[in-house]
């Protein structure tokens, strides 16, 4: 299955997300998964199982718990399919990082300029 078949899927995209953040117990994942999407354990299941036969996640047991964590190797193929893409989005990122950087230059002088005593409204 390529890349994109198996983040395609929105569960699968979700159990990426939580798994991202840390390895996790298959039941803590189903749980998660169940109560957003509405689906059953043993289609959790198999969705962690494509996961797995992918590469996109690995398992280890410990105990009677699965411990599930993400493997991040199959989206470097992702990553270097989008590469040649990135030219049509990099110069807009770039041009609005250089308007944010601006914009916060001149609030930077607004406020220096608010936080001046301004000599004109003092009185003798």
């Amino acid at each position: 299955m390529h890349a994109f078949d198996v983040l395609g899927d929105p569960v699968r995209r979700r159990i990426l997300e939580l798994l991202a953040e840390g390895e996790q117990p298959a039941g803590a994942v189903s749980e998660v998964v169940r109560r957003e999407f509405g689906i059953t354990q043993p289609a959790v299941s198999q969705h962690l199982k494509v996961l797995r036969e992918n590469g996109f996640a690995t398992v280890r047991p410990d105990g009677t718990r699965r411990l599930y964590a993400f493997d991040p190797e199959p989206l470097r193929d992702v990553d270097a399919w989008l590469d040649r893409f990135r030219r049509f989005w990099t110069p807009h990122l770039d041009a609005l990082a250089t308007e944010l950087a601006r914009g916060k230059r001149e609030r930077r002088l607004r406020e220096a300029a608010d936080d001046s005593p301004d000599e004109s409204r003092s009185t003798p």
